[in-house]
This record gives structure tokens, sequence and C-alpha cells, in this order.
């Protein structure tokens, strides 16, 4: 089977066109934008191309027929490369449909990772757990691993583990043998109006699986990892392999507390200066605890994620823990063009005011991280967005001394 890939970089769709190549399928795809997955997945004989035109896919399905166009959930659907798959009979879904199949076609049972936050961590924990064990397993995170590629297909594994994510009714797609459900609260409102629709949705989820565990079900106890989200993830991680496999509890927590992190949760990026994902009140609040267990002294670099959830958030008092708070701008992305955007000044209008710089990336930004680090403080840039890159484009050789 020839499956192409539109979006093929992304964190979403890359792992899994790495799982289409495990299983032997033809993989090929696009993205607009170069990344090391892209990258990654052209080394490794995926044919892929930079840029969306049609006359590319139009040339690659003639030379081989392409059987199902997977695409991301940001692709319009007056994209060309939908309009050129349907117009030509190629079946269309979004990732989810695709891994259902394969998971399907190859006879493996699902652990599936959910929950409103900590998905990604407890799914890499989890695969981290079993890579320690020397059982194989195939899986998809969510996120960049130091142990090994985002997304793997073992022919001698049993298990599929995935970070099954609730955006878009993803999660609905899938009838796991255990379902692992971390902390949870109301997101995703551009797919869920009400919490009533959002919890509806989980319910669901769990209906759907044999076996569920909950983080409140777990004990943390014993657990030495960073972060009490982090030790209660662990806990869900543990609890998954003690449901599949008989090894005594205590080898599974000192295998845990080897745990090396994944990308963009707590990643150091230099002396004092922290990356993390957080975008989400209970995220960010988690974040600083964890934080606080290394540091006294914790300023914030924060991008808001998405107009649209702005308009629902509150954030409370989930930055207590951040002595200062730099505010960017809001990361737009899959936006409700009748919301107006909420400023910067109207977000942090409930915030303490002496810890509030509103401010942009740019020179005075990375000036101000500079000075932060060089007083002694710990730096955690937050959000979803663009921040991230940004800040590996700026501080790649910093460091303290």
């Amino acid at each position: 089977m020839h499956i192409y890939f539109s979006g093929i970089g992304g964190v979403g769709l890359g792992p899994l066109a790495e799982i289409a190549l495990d299983a032997g399928y033809n993989v090929s795809g696009s993205d607009a934008n170069d990344s090391p997955m892209f990258r990654q997945l052209r080394s490794r004989g995926a044919e892929v191309h930079l840029g969306q035109e049609v006359a590319t896919i139009n040339q690659l399905h003639a030379n081989q027929p392409i059987n199902w166009l997977v695409y991301t959930a940001a692709l319009p659907e007056n994209h060309p490369e939908l309009e050129f798959a349907r117009a030509n009979g190629i079946k269309t879904s979004k990732r989810d449909e695709l891994l259902a199949q394969i998971i399907k076609e190859k006879n493996l049972k699902l652990i599936a990772i959910s929950g409103t936050h900590g998905k990604t961590t407890t799914t890499a924990m989890v695969v981290w757990l079993f890579h320690q064990l020397g059982l194989p397993v195939s899986y998809s995170i969510g996120s960049s691993i130091t142990f090994g590629p985002s997304g793997a297909f073992d022919a001698s594994s049993e298990y599929f583990v995935y970070e099954c994510d609730e955006f878009d009714r993803n999660f609905l797609n899938f009838h796991p043998f255990i379902s692992l459900i971390a902390s949870q609260s109301y997101d995703h409102n551009d797919t869920y109006p009400t919490q009533s629709d959002y919890d509806e949705a989980f319910e669901q989820f769990k209906s759907q699986s044999q076996t569920i565990i909950t983080w409140k079900e777990v004990s943390a106890d014993g657990i030495k990892l960073l972060g009490e989200h982090n030790r209660s993830n662990g806990a869900l991680a543990i609890a998954a392999i003690e449901k599949i496999i008989d090894e005594p509890h205590e080898k599974l927590v000192e295998l845990l507390n080897k745990f090396p992190g994944t990308s963009r949760r707590f990643e150091k990026l230099a002396n004092n200066l922290y990356s993390d994902y957080a975008h989400h009140p209970e995220e960010i609040e988690a974040t600083l605890q964890l934080a606080h267990e290394l540091f006294s002294s914790v300023v914030v670099v924060y991008q808001p994620h998405q107009n649209i959830r702005q308009h629902q958030i509150t954030y409370g008092n989930c930055f207590d823990g951040a002595e200062k708070i730099y505010w960017l701008p809001t990361y737009l992305s899959r936006e409700d063009p009748s919301l107006n955007i909420l400023s910067p000044q109207e977000l942090t209008k409930d915030l303490p005011g002496e810890k509030v710089v509103i401010s942009n990336m740019g020179d005075v930004l990375k000036k101000s991280i500079e000075t932060e680090i060089q007083n002694g403080k710990l730096v955690i840039l937050m959000g979803a967005g663009q921040i991230d890159e940004w800040a590996r484009n700026q501080f790649t050789s910093f460091s303290t001394n």
C-alpha cells in the first residue's frame, strides 16, 4: 500500500510515517516547512517534498498509485492535495483512522494514554519501561525522545503504545486493551464547546476500553523523578506494565527513576534555561512546582497558545510560583475569525502588575533572559508555539559558568 502524508514533518504525522515505513508500507509525503523529522524520513528512504504543489503529488501518483492520503488537522478542506486525492478516488483521512487500521491489520493490543495533561510523558515512560525490560514494542509519541524515534513498529511486538489525543475526537477511533487516563480538565473548546461535551467524549472513550487506569488510582510512593506530575505519570506507566507482565514493583520503580525525559517537557537548553510545552493553567502550575524542587527563584517567558483558547482560559493563581513573567503575544493557530484577538494587557489584567513584563520575541527579550540568568534566576520558556524554536536559535551556544 502506498500512503501519502500531507504534513509529513509534523509531530503528529511524522511518527506515523515512521511506523508505516517500519511496517512495510510505501511512504511518501510533503510539508510546507523543513524540520528534523522531515529530514529523518528522507534519510530513511521516504520520498518527501518541500512545498505542496499538485504537480508533485500528480507525478508521484503516476509513478505508483497512491492508495491513502493522510492529512493533518491544520490542512484546510480546499487544500490542493486534498482536492487532488478526492478527484482521483484516493482514500483520505486524518492520522488516527490509518493507525487504527495498522493496529488491526497487525493484530496488536493497544495501550492508549489519554487525558488533558501528561499524555506525552506517560507514553514515553511506558515505552521506556518496555525498552528497559527488553520487551518488543510498537509505539507513537507526540514528541522527540532521546532513546529512540518518535514512532516505531516492531514486527515481533504484541503491544502498541499510543499517545491518544482527544483533540478533534481522535481518541474515539480506538478500542484499547488498556487505557491510562492522566490528569483531566476542560480543553480544546474548538472541538468541545462545553465541559459536558468534553467529559462525555472521555466517558465514551472509557466505554470503548477493556481496562481503565486513572491517575487517581495509583500511588507515586517510591518514585524519585522531579515534579509531582511526573511522579504521578510514572505511577500510571508502572501500573500499565504490571497489567501485562509479572515484574517486581521495586524493579520497575528503579528503571523508571532513570527515565531521561522528553523534548519540550522541562528540557534544559542551557545553564538555568529550560523549555516547556505548558500552555494550560494546570500545566503551568505543575511545571513551576517541578522547577521549585530545583531552584528558589524562577522567571517565566510565556507565549499563550491559540486566541480561541484564551477566550476560555482563566489563569488564576497558576503563575504564583513565578517571580516574574515576560508575557508574549498569543500564538495564533486554527482560529475563529469572529473572535477578537485578546491582547497581552487584557490577558494579564488579573495578574499582579509588578510581576508582568509585556514583551516580544527579539533582541530586547534575549538580553532580558541573559540578564535574569546572570542574576542567578532559573528561566523557563513556556508555550506550544514559536517560543521554543526562537529560543533554540538564540541560545544554542549560550551558557553561564
